[in-house]
C-alpha cells in the first residue's frame, strides 16, 4: 500500500484558522492535513472563502500556492473560489478526487469550471449545502414578518414623526406560507414558520413527508396553490431548470398582496416580472438576499422601490460557518476514508 493510499492529502486552499485546521487534524488522524497561511487571500469578514481580491499574489507565491493545491488528493474549497482556478487544478492533478466547495449552492461554481464528463466523473464535489439552513431561514421569517408588519410604512411615518391612525397588521399564525423547495434550507425554514403557527406548504421532488410542513406541492401545481398563500419563501439553487421559475406566469396567479422572500439563487425569480407584480399590488413587499446579477445594478429599480427589502446576499454568513463547514467536512471525510456515500454530492448533469 503506497503512502497516499495510506494517508489521503488533504489540502486546505482558503484562509481557514489554524485553530480549525488542528481540529481537523485531531478529529481524522488518518489524513495527511497541508497548509500554507501565507498563499491563500486572507478574508475579510468571517466566511470570506474567496478571500481579498486586491490581494494580489507575487509571482513565486502563485507558483507556490498552485504547487500546494495540485498536490491534493482531496481540497478544502475552490482556489480562491475561482471557477478557472478550479479548472486548471483539475486538469494539473490526476490524483484529485474529491473537493469540497464552500458554496450551499456550489454546484454552479463547478459548472462554471468547464470540466469535461471525464473530469466531473473522476471528481466528486460536495457542497455546504445546509451549514447556512439557520441563518437563511432567519431571513425568511423577518422579510415575511417585515411584509406583514409593513416595515416600510411604519419606516415612513417615522422619519416624518407622523403619528398615523392605528391599522391591522398581519400576523403570522392566520397565514399560510408557501416554500418553494424543501431541501436543507427549506426544511429549516418550514420548521420556524409551523414554530409561529404558519401553516406552511412547500415543493418537493421526494413527495416524501417534511416536519412543519401541511401540504406538499407538485411543481405542476404551483400555479394553482400560489393563488391561497399569503407568502412566499424561495430556496431553491439555480439551475437551468428553475431559471425564472418565479416569473410572469405564476406571478399573475398569486393571491394579491402575497410576501415574496428569496433566498435561494437569485435567477429563480424574474425581477422585471416581480416589479411588475410590485408596482400593481399583486405583491405587497420583497425581501430579497439574492439577485439575478450581483452585486446588483446601480440602474436597478429595485433599489428604490418603496416595498423592497435588499440584502447584498450577506443573510447567509455567521460568525460560526467556518466551524459548521468543517463539522460538515468532518463527517464527509469519515465517509470517504470508510468508502461511504458522501453527503451534498453535486449532481453534475444539473449542476445542484
Amino acid at each position: 500500500m503506497t503512502e497516499q493510499t495510506a494517508r489521503p492529502r488533504v489540502v486546505i486552499a482558503t484562509d481557514l484558522s489554524e485553530e480549525l485546521c488542528r481540529e481537523i487534524e485531531r478529529q481524522e488522524p488518518r489524513v495527511e492535513l497541508v497548509r500554507d497561511h501565507a498563499l491563500p487571500r486572507p478574508m475579510r469578514w468571517p466566511a470570506d472563502w474567496g478571500g481579498d481580491p486586491a490581494h494580489v499574489r507575487s509571482d513565486d507565491e502563485q507558483a507556490a500556492f498552485d504547487a500546494l493545491v495540485d498536490s491534493a488528493d482531496i481540497l478544502f474549497s475552490i482556489p480562491d473560489t475561482d471557477a478557472g482556478a478550479l479548472a486548471r487544478t483539475v486538469r494539473a492533478n490526476p490524483r484529485l478526487r474529491w473537493v469540497q466547495v464552500m458554496a450551499a449552492g456550489g454546484g454552479a461554481q463547478v459548472k462554471a469550471a468547464g470540466l469535461t464528463r471525464e473530469e466531473l466523473d473522476r471528481v466528486t464535489f460536495t457542497t455546504s449545502a445546509g451549514v447556512h439552513g439557520s441563518t437563511l431561514a432567519e431571513f425568511a421569517v423577518f422579510g415575511v414578518l417585515a411584509g406583514a408588519k409593513e416595515l416600510p410604512r411604519l419606516q415612513q411615518a417615522q422619519r416624518e414623526h407622523a403619528w398615523d391612525d392605528r391599522w391591522t397588521m398581519r400576523h403570522l399564525d392566520e397565514m399560510t406560507v408557501l416554500v418553494i423547495g424543501l431541501g436543507g434550507i427549506g426544511k429549516a425554514v418550514a420548521t420556524r414558520f409551523a414554530a409561529f403557527g404558519a401553516t406552511v406548504w412547500g415543493t418537493s421532488r421526494s413527495g416524501h413527508p417534511v416536519e412543519g410542513v401541511d401540504r406538499l406541492i407538485a411543481l405542476d401545481e404551483l400555479t394553482e396553490a400560489v393563488a391561497h398563500v399569503d407568502a412566499v419563501v424561495v430556496t431553491l439553487p439555480g439551475t437551468e431548470q428553475t431559471e425564472h421559475l418565479v416569473g410572469e406566469e405564476l406571478l399573475r396567479a398569486v393571491k394579491p398582496g402575497v410576501i415574496v422572500t428569496n433566498v435561494g439563487r437569485g435567477t429563480v425569480i424574474d425581477e422585471k416580472a416581480l416589479l411588475a407584480a410590485l408596482d400593481d399590488g399583486r405583491v405587497a413587499f420583497a425581501a430579497l438576499d439574492v439577485f439575478e446579477v450581483e452585486p446588483l445594478p446601480d440602474a436597478s429599480a429595485l433599489w428604490d422601490h418603496p416595498r423592497v427589502l435588499v440584502s447584498p446576499h450577506t443573510a447567509a454568513l455567521s460568525t460560526q460557518e467556518d466551524a459548521r463547514i468543517v463539522r460538515l467536512f468532518l463527517d464527509n471525510l469519515r465517509r470517504f476514508l470508510d468508502g461511504e456515500p458522501l453527503r451534498n454530492v453535486v449532481d453534475t448533469v444539473e449542476f445542484y
